[in-house]
C-alpha cells in the first residue's frame, strides 16, 4: 500500500511541514500537516520533531512510509555527509541524513529548499505552463536571501560539493558587503530584499522596507526609492545573464519576495539582454512560481521519483 504514496518534509527553521502525494497523481494530496520546528531547542529536538511529525501522519494514514524526501536549508557535503550552510546553524556539521535515518527507521534524499522549489515548479508548477518539455530548469529564490536550484531532465543536480545552483554567492560587487559565506559583494549581499534596504537607508538616511521603497519609485517621489530600484535591475541583469550564458536553460522561475516585483519582469529582461551572449530577440522565459509554499515539500516528496 505504501508504495502508492510519496512522502515529502520542508525542514525550515521554523516549522516542519510533512506532504504526502498520489504516486499515481502526484498532484493529488493525501496528507499534509505540519508543526513547529522549536529550532532553539537544539538539534537533536529537531530531530525528535521529524519523528513526531511522521509518526502522526503515519496514524492518520494507518500506513508508514519506507523512503521520504527532505528539502532542507542547507545542503548535505556529499563528501564528510554532514550539513553546511544552513542558516538553522544547529544543523551544520551534524550527519542528519544518517541521524534521520536512525530515527526514522527509512531510507531519506536529502535536498537544498531551492532546489526542491526549482524540482517541484519543473514537475508540477509553472515549468509544465511554459515548456513541459524543458530540459533545463532553473529556479531562484530573490529574498531575505538569493539561492538556487538547477533541474537537468527533471533531477536535481547536486553536483560534486553538494552547491550546485548556488549563483547567489558569486561575486558581483568587487570590494562589496562582507558575506557569511567568507567572500565579498556576493549576488546575496546586492539584490537580496535586506542588501537593497540596506542600500536605500545608506543614501536617504531612512529606513523603509521593499513594498515601501518600490512605492515611493513607482509614484517618482523619491530618488533614493528609484535608485534603489535601479540597483535591484542592473544588478538583476547581470547576475541573470551569467547564468544563462552558462547554463542556458529553457526556463527560469523566480521565488521569494523579491521574486513578485513585477519590474522584474519587463525592464528586468530588458536588463539581461544588454549583457547575454548571441541573440537577443529569444530569451529565456522568466516566470512566477505556480505553487507559492508548496514548492518546498512537494520537491521534496519527488526526490525520489
Amino acid at each position: 500500500m505504501e508504495k502508492s504514496y510519496v512522502w515529502g518534509i520542508d525542514l525550515g527553521g521554523t516549522k516542519i511541514e510533512c506532504a504526502v502525494l498520489s504516486a499515481a497523481d502526484l498532484t493529488q494530496v493525501i496528507a499534509r500537516e505540519r508543526i513547529d520546528t522549536e529550532a532553539s531547542k537544539g538539534y537533536e529536538h529537531i530531530i525528535s520533531q521529524v519523528a513526531r511529525l511522521v509518526s502522526r501522519v503515519s496514524e492518520q494514514l494507518g500506513v508508514a512510509p519506507t523512503r521520504i524526501g527532505f528539502a532542507t536549508p542547507g545542503v548535505l557535503n556529499p563528501a564528510t555527509q554532514t550539513m553546511k550552510n544552513c542558516n538553522t546553524t544547529s544543523m551544520n556539521g551534524r550527519p542528519m541524513a544518517a541521524d534521520l535515518t536512525k530515527a526514522l527507521g527509512v531510507e531519506v534524499r536529502l535536498a537544498n529548499d531551492a532546489n526542491c522549489f526549482a524540482l517541484a515548479e519543473t514537475h508540477l508548477g509553472a515549468v509544465q505552463d511554459v515548456n513541459p518539455k524543458a530540459e533545463v530548469v532553473f529556479g531562484i529564490i530573490m529574498g531575505t536571501g538569493v539561492g538556487g536550484g538547477l533541474v537537468v531532465h527533471g533531477q536535481v543536480i547536486n553536483g560534486l560539493h553538494g552547491i550546485g545552483g548556488e549563483w547567489g554567492h558569486n561575486i558581483l560587487e568587487e570590494g562589496g558587503k562582507a558575506c557569511y559565506c567568507g567572500k565579498s559583494g556576493c549576488v546575496e549581499h546586492v539584490i537580496s530584499g535586506p542588501a537593497l534596504e540596506e542600500f536605500y537607508l545608506s543614501e536617504s538616511g531612512q529606513k523603509l522596507r521593499m513594498p515601501q521603497i518600490l512605492q515611493a519609485h513607482l509614484a517618482g517621489t523619491d530618488m533614493h526609492a528609484s535608485a534603489t530600484i535601479e540597483r535591484m535591475l542592473e544588478n538583476f541583469g547581470r547576475a541573470v545573464s551569467t547564468l544563462i550564458n552558462v547554463l542556458d536553460p529553457q526556463v527560469i522561475v523566480i521565488g521569494g519576495g523579491v521574486g513578485n516585483i513585477d519590474l522584474l519582469y519587463t525592464e528586468g529582461i530588458e536588463r539581461i539582454k544588454k549583457y547575454i551572449f548571441n541573440s537577443r530577440e529569444v530569451l529565456t522565459p522568466i516566470v512566477k512560481p505556480k505553487l507559492g509554499d508548496s514548492a518546498g515539500v512537494f520537491g521534496a516528496a519527488l526526490l525520489f521519483q
